[in-house]
């Protein structure tokens, strides 16, 4: 099924030709998945950014956290987008913090149509539980100390975040949006 049946021949070109697609939110709320759904519709190329850093430093996100820091993989983060800069027609899920630092969301903001996926933090926090031990900056964490864990960064990040194009809040709504979005472009 797909997930965007009602676009254009015309509004896709007009993806592929002038937009990228950038998808903003937290950690779990499910940017990847939804990412590479919409890419496959849309007949565009999807990348995670995460993935991305991890193929060109040679190792998971976790052990650049342990090898080098948060500065460094922000850095190293915002180098990576940036690499995007001559890329049109692509579908990027980027980090949960990624908007937030250095002026990666003015850059986001210029190069393309940004999308926040927005649940609330008791549904990000039962998706994350399990892979916990993955995600450097929640690694080993309990429910509790998670759902507070999340809900300050969602607070911090929150003006990053309410900055974009679209704002949604359920993914049941995606489709509607993005329709929405293109007929006023």
């Amino acid at each position: 099924m797909r997930l965007i049946n009602s676009i254009t021949k015309q509004q896709i070109f007009y993806l592929k030709m002038q937009t990228n697609i950038f998808l903003l939110g937290m950690s779990g709320v499910g940017k990847t998945f939804w990412g590479k759904r919409i890419a496959q519709d849309l007949h565009m190329d999807f990348y995670d950014l995460d993935e991305v850093i991890e193929e060109r430093e040679g190792k998971k996100i976790l052990q650049i956290f342990l090898d080098k820091g948060e500065r460094y993989f922000r850095e190293k983060e915002s180098e990576v987008l940036k690499s995007f800069s001559n890329e049109q027609g692509v579908v990027l899920a980027t980090g949960g913090g990624t908007p937030c630092y250095f002026d990666n969301l003015h850059w986001l903001k210029q190069h393309g149509l940004t999308i926040w996926l927005d649940e609330p933090v008791e549904k990000l926090a039962d998706r994350l539980l399990s892979e916990s031990d993955n995600r450097p900056l929640i690694r080993g964490m309990e429910t509790p100390e998670l759902l507070s864990f999340l809900t300050v960064k969602l607070e911090q990040r929150k003006s990053c975040f309410a900055q974009s194009a679209l704002h949604i809040k359920s993914p049941d709504n995606l489709e509607k949006d993005i329709l929405q979005k293109l007929e006023h472009v």
